[in-house]
């Protein structure tokens, strides 16, 4: 993996684009761009986060209350920001709104999976499997091809996390309804991650395409708990106010870095970073679900930190 910086070049407006051209090989593909110490920092704390919301979404008993709390705290996010962002270039918009249908079913399959399975079954297996299918359609939409060595970490990093979850079904029935909504998940996960790398690049803002994003996606389950609930609306959801805003606030975040670091390198192994997210999902399931953790997860933390060093040398 090389290549330099590369220019910054200004959309038609006048602002500054985010899909700088890449580098090229002497055969004509384009160079991957290198997972920098910054970007694998921003990306980690992503994945931290984003296990911290997803934990507080398993710990709500009733997800629809958990999933409308998080998402509708994402919409108030996303337009207390919009007065002090750019609005995405024209050329975003097709991605935007194709990203926020995506996000809508993925949070409608990741419930289904935390009420089928354990969050330590669940939480790995779809974002563990997601990298691999990110690899795939980021070679065929993004022309991201990565080296061996990035292939082989990526692979690694996901046969830890899968292996891992899957280790802990070993001499009990599969639960297969729970490990297809993991797998659904995982694949919803994949579409939206390249959809929104492409997205975010031709946006001009990476900060106005997450605050665009969650005001266009946050509007659809809460909309969809006030129809179910009706007049017990408040009621359902005052008790668990204040962790669900919580857990939006770190659903942003998350979600807004990783946007960033898409930005400064390719999907791929973005992807793959972030899902690192697992170790952390797992030990917080060990500490506060009071679920097993196991030297299954133990090897599984550490092929993914040799998959991270493939990836990153």
């Amino acid at each position: 993996m090389g290549g330099g910086r590369d220019a910054v070049h200004r959309l038609p407006d006048g602002t500054q684009g985010t899909d700088r051209p890449r580098r090229r090989h002497p055969g004509g593909r384009p160079r991957a761009r290198c997972v920098t110490p910054l970007v694998t920092s921003a990306v980690l704390l992503a994945a931290v986060t984003h296990a911290g919301w997803n934990a507080i979404a398993h710990r709500i008993t009733d997800k629809l209350v958990g999933f409308a709390l998080i998402s509708g705290g994402g919409l108030v996010i996303g337009l207390a920001l919009l007065p002090f962002v750019a609005v995405p270039a024209a050329r975003a918009w097709p991605y935007l709104l194709l990203s926020a249908a995506v996000h809508i079913a993925y949070y409608a399959l990741l419930m289904k999976s935390f009420r089928l399975g354990d969050f330590g079954l669940a939480y790995p297996i779809a974002r563990g499997s997601a990298p691999l299918v990110v690899t795939v359609l980021a070679a065929i939409f993004a022309h991201e091809v990565p080296d061996g060595w990035v292939v082989a970490g990526i692979a690694l990093s996901c046969a830890g996390l899968t292996g891992a979850a899957l280790w802990g079904l070993r001499g009990r029935q599969p639960d297969w309804p729970a490990i297809g909504a993991a797998l659904a998940t995982g694949l919803s996960i994949a579409v939206y991650t390249v959809v929104d790398g492409l997205g975010v690049r031709a946006s001009g803002s990476a900060l106005g395409y997450v605050a665009w994003l969650m005001a266009v996606q946050g509007v659809v389950i809460p909309a969809y708990a006030v129809y179910a609930w009706r007049t017990e609306t408040v009621a359902r959801l005052r008790p668990f106010l204040g962790l669900g805003l919580l857990g939006a606030a770190l659903s942003v975040g998350a979600y807004a870095l990783i946007l960033w670091a898409q930005t400064r390198a390719d999907l791929a192994p973005i992807a793959a970073l972030r899902e690192s997210s697992v170790i952390v999902g797992a030990a917080i399931g060990a500490v506060v679900f009071k679920e097993r953790f196991g030297a299954a997860r133990i090897v599984a933390a550490g092929l993914l930190v040799v998959g991270i060093g493939l990836m990153l040398g």
